[in-house]
């Protein structure tokens, strides 16, 4: 028990003290970052460019990011927030400004973080190029949401998780579908 309130400790102390890091500029960078980031936009938008611009590649990346996104979307939102409630960082500890885009759902685990690393994780196999760009992208989220008090770091890790494993489950789905249909001739 020891190990685990330890834990939730030094979770606790490094949320506060990434909230309240940073030079001004990060505090004007991060609102368009959770902006962009707010209803999976920015991935939507990624995603269309990567249909339109890049052939096969792109649409295929672009499909599989976007199934991975929801897949991730449904195991964060509708089941594991729905599992384990728990209540954001104080609200003392986040600026006064960041207060008024604050969700009111359970902190654990990170919906924005999920849906990101989900859909980068799907696109790196297919194009890697642009799952690297991706992944930043992602890392960008997961960072801008401990830093705006919307969540402590294990939220994210939690997000991150939940993201590589919808990536890996849709990657996998059509290979599992087709030996299943293999096994049933």
């Amino acid at each position: 028990m020891r190990v685990l309130a330890d834990l939730r400790d030094g979770d606790r102390r490094l949320a506060r003290r990434s909230i309240a890091w940073g030079p001004p500029w990060v505090r004007r960078f991060a609102p368009a970052v959770e902006e962009a980031a707010e209803h999976t936009k920015m991935w939507w938008a990624v995603a269309g460019v990567m249909a339109a611009a890049g052939g096969w590649r792109g649409r295929t990346a672009a499909a599989t990011g976007l199934s991975a996104m929801a897949v991730a979307q449904v195991l964060s939102n509708a089941v594991a927030k729905q599992v384990y409630e728990r209540r954001r960082p104080p609200q003392e500890w986040v600026p006064a400004e960041d207060l008024q885009d604050r969700p009111d759902s359970s902190s654990f685990p990170s919906g924005h973080t999920a849906a990101a690393v989900a859909f980068a994780g799907a696109v790196m196999p297919v194009w890697p190029t642009a799952g690297a760009a991706c992944a930043v992208s992602a890392v960008t989220v997961a960072v801008e949401r401990v830093h705006s008090g919307a969540h402590y770091p294990s939220d994210v890790a939690a997000g991150g998780v939940i993201g590589l494993a919808a990536a890996a489950l849709v990657r996998a789905a059509p290979r599992l579908l087709w030996r299943q249909c293999s096994n049933d001739r």
